[in-house]
């Protein structure tokens, strides 16, 4: 359920918590790395009359307002999370595509490294790390390990 602090802090801006945007707060809140496309559908289960339009003018405000952050997981669409949670970097398997997120702590040496040697200061957060993930590694280790014979 969204939580009221975020009813406070839309107020102290100016904005009402309108029936819409809470219906995309919510949805947002429980797909966690969504497209606007889920979040619609998922704001469609409780009200029909909302269309994409909609959706993405509130997912724009909600960004600008500090609630909720995309980032670019792949070619298409951004993928939508809660701003709260959104201090982690996203790693995301090539082949089951599987979102893992990691601390951003893990990206310090990395980002110290591109602000030391070009003086570029690297925000992480918007995009992903395209990998292979653990039990895709394995499973791909496992197969490789088979000979052909048994295989069947």
């Amino acid at each position: 359920m969204v939580s009221t602090d975020w009813q406070s802090d839309l107020r102290k801006r100016g904005y009402r918590l309108t029936p819409q945007r809470q219906l995309v707060l919510e949805a947002v809140e429980k797909l966690e790395h969504s497209t606007p496309e889920e979040i619609l559908s998922e704001v469609r289960r409780t009200a029909g009359g909302v269309n994409i339009s909609t959706v993405y003018r509130t997912l724009e405000l909600l960004e600008e307002l500090g609630l909720v952050s995309h980032a670019h997981l792949g070619h298409g669409a951004p993928t939508y999370h809660l701003a709260e949670r959104h201090r982690h970097l996203h790693l995301m398997c090539r082949d089951c595509e599987r979102v893992v997120e990691a601390d951003m702590e893990v990206a310090g040496p990395f980002a110290e490294r591109l602000r030391e040697t070009f003086g570029f200061d690297t925000d992480l957060r918007h995009f992903a790390i395209f990998g292979r993930c653990e039990e895709c590694t394995a499973r791909l280790t496992e197969r490789a390990g088979k000979r052909p014979a048994e295989e069947s």
